[in-house]
């Protein structure tokens, strides 16, 4: 797990849109969160290949449904998904997908979720309360999961013990800081997720 995480650049140098012949084991990972939590960041961070993003422009309508707090200058959102690849090692290659962020796609939950080894779910310190829909998702369809904590806007900060009080996690669930934008960030991020995975599954 200690091994450097491909990046996009490396990929764009050696040609290699495709999975090396050397790659033994594939792992399925959500990327979960609240509307604007800074999903599709945090993919576009970390994925070695072009993301998939199906992002619409927000209309007149959506203002309405959608709440906008803490992402006023927000002029797109996630419609389907977010897809990207990253390769941890020789033989683990990790595809991320992510999830709407909106009530009104839940829908989407239960094809995304099947196969799914677990889920990062990102957090927005100062929207905590948007939080528990999301976890509600997360325990209905039996995920084990991670907490990241997106320090990108720093309006608003809370220690890990306030965290995890607020959000009440049981005491094994990794919490990590980081900031979605940031691709070693992100990538400690996910390397805490698959430890966690690992660790539960011994």
């Amino acid at each position: 797990m200690d091994s450097k995480p491909s990046t996009s650049a490396d990929s764009t140098a050696n040609g290699s849109i495709y999975v090396s012949a050397e790659v033994t084991t594939a792992a399925k990972i959500l990327v979960v969160g609240h509307f604007a939590v800074g999903k599709t960041t945090f993919i576009g961070s970390l994925s070695e290949i072009t993301p998939l993003r199906t992002e619409e422009k927000m209309t007149q309508a959506s203002m309405h449904v959608d709440n906008l707090r803490g992402a006023p200058d927000k002029a797109t959102t996630t419609v389907a998904l977010d897809f990207g690849r990253l390769t941890l090692s020789d033989e683990l290659v990790l595809y991320l997908f992510g999830t709407p962020g909106q009530q009104r796609f839940m829908q989407l939950w239960e094809d995304m979720a099947r196969g799914a080894l677990g889920a990062l779910l990102l957090v927005d310190p100062s929207r905590l309360e948007e939080t528990f829909p999301v976890i509600d998702l997360i325990d209905e369809y039996g995920l084990e999961y991670a907490i990241a904590v997106n320090t990108f806007s720093q309006t608003s900060h809370f220690e890990e013990d306030e965290i995890r009080e607020a959000l009440d996690l049981l005491p094994d669930t990794p919490v990590i800081y980081c900031d979605a934008r940031d691709q070693r960030s992100s990538a400690r991020a996910l390397i805490a997720l698959v430890r966690h995975l690992l660790d539960r599954a011994a």
